[in-house]
C-alpha cells in the first residue's frame, strides 16, 4: 500500500527556545531552528522514517520550497507538491519549560483553480489500496467542502481516507454523505463539532461510538497527556504513555496520524494500532523537528504502551 499525504496550507516552523515567555517582556532565545512542516509533511517524514512509500502532495510557494525539497530528498519522498508564486507561510513556535505556544499564519491564498490542480495531481498518482491522509487547516480562498468533496472522489476510486482537520473542514466532512474511513481530531476539535464547551472522556466515547455507527470506521481522539479514545466496531479503548525529557511537542499529533498511516498499512488490529500509533506520537516527544526516533526505539515505546478497554454504550 502507498501512502499520500496531502497539505494545502504547509508551513515553515520556526522553533524558538526561550527560558521563559513572559508577555510583553522582551527576550533572548537561546536557540532558534527552521523546519519545512505542515500537518501532512510532519505525516509523511515520519512515515519515511518508518520506512513507508509515501508521497507528497499540495501548494508551495516557490521562494522558499528549499528546505522542503532539501527534506523530501534526504528521506525518500516522492514530491508530488504544486509550487506556486510567493512563499509559504513561517509559523512560529516558542518553547519555554511550560509548554509551547504556537503563532500560526494564515498562508497563501489558494483559489479554486489552484486547488484544481493539487486533486488532479493527487488523482494521477493514487490507486485503488492506496491510503491518503488529508491533514491540516485550508489556506485563504480555498473551499471549506474541499475534504468532503475530496473523500467521496477518492473512496470512489477505492482508496481509503484519513482525515485531520478542524472547524469548519471537519465539519462539512462529517456532515457529508461519504465519511472518511477515519479521523483523527483531538478534544477540542470534536467538542467544537459537536457544540460542546468542553467533554469528559465519556463524552468523547459517546461521540466516537456515533461516528462510527454513521460509517466512520475508526475515531481517534487525542487527549493530551491523558491519552487517546480509539473507537471502531472491533471496541473501544484508551491507550497511554508518558515520557521524561520532552524535546519538543511539536508535531506529536502528526506523528500520531503517521503511526495510523503505518498500522493501517500493515492492517493491525485495534489494540496493536492504537500501541503503534501511541508509541509514534510519544518517540515525537523527545525529537526535535518531523523526526521519529530509531525504529527499534518505536516498537519498544509501542510495548510499553498502557491499553485500557473502554465500553460503549
Amino acid at each position: 500500500m502507498r501512502i499520500h499525504t496531502v497539505t494545502f496550507n504547509p508551513a515553515i516552523d520556526e522553533t524558538i527556545m526561550l527560558d521563559r515567555l513572559i508577555p510583553g517582556e522582551v527576550h533572548r532565545a537561546r536557540a532558534v531552528r527552521q523546519n519545512a512542516g505542515g500537518k501532512g509533511v510532519n505525516v509523511a517524514s515520519c512515515l519515511a522514517d518508518w520506512g513507508a512509500d509515501v508521497v507528497v502532495h499540495g501548494l508551495l510557494g516557490s521562494e522558499n520550497a528549499a528546505p522542503f525539497a532539501a527534506l523530501f530528498a534526504a528521506k525518500g519522498i516522492t514530491d508530488r507538491f504544486i509550487r506556486v508564486a510567493g512563499s509559504t507561510r513561517v509559523n512560529l513556535k516558542l518553547v519555554d519549560d511550560a509548554g509551547t505556544t504556537d503563532i500560526n499564519l494564515d498562508g497563501m491564498a489558494a483559489d479554486d483553480t489552484l486547488v484544481a490542480k493539487v486533486v488532479g495531481q493527487l488523482n494521477l498518482s493514487v490507486r485503488a489500496g492506496d491510503l491518503v491522509a488529508l491533514s491540516g487547516s485550508l489556506p485563504p480562498g480555498c473551499p471549506h467542502e474541499v475534504y468532503a468533496a475530496m473523500v467521496a472522489q477518492l473512496r470512489e476510486r477505492g482508496c481509503r481516507i484519513l482525515l485531520d482537520t478542524s472547524g469548519a473542514p471537519l465539519k462539512h466532512a462529517l456532515d457529508a454523505a461519504v465519511l472518511p474511513h477515519v479521523i483523527k481530531p483531538n478534544r477540542s476539535e470534536l467538542a467544537a463539532w459537536t457544540g460542546q464547551a468542553a467533554m469528559d472522556r465519556a463524552a468523547l466515547l459517546a461521540a466516537g461510538a456515533d461516528l462510527c455507527r454513521r460509517g466512520v470506521e475508526l475515531v481517534v481522539i487525542s487527549m493530551g497527556e491523558e491519552g487517546a479514545l480509539f473507537v471502531s466496531a472491533q471496541g473501544a479503548l484508551c491507550a497511554h504513555l508518558s515520557l521524561d525529557g520532552v524535546a519538543s511537542t511539536v508535531g506529536a499529533g502528526d506523528a500520531m496520524v503517521a503511526g495510523l498511516a503505518a498500522a493501517l498499512a500493515d492492517g493491525l488490529p485495534l489494540e496493536a494500532l492504537a500501541r503503534l500509533a501511541t508509541g509514534f506520537a510519544v518517540g515525537k516527544l523527545g525529537m526535535t523537528g518531523p523526526n521519529l526516533p530509531e525504529l527499534n526505539a518505536v516498537r519498544a515505546l509501542a510495548q510499553e504502551v498502557s491499553i485500557c478497554a473502554m465500553t460503549m454504550a
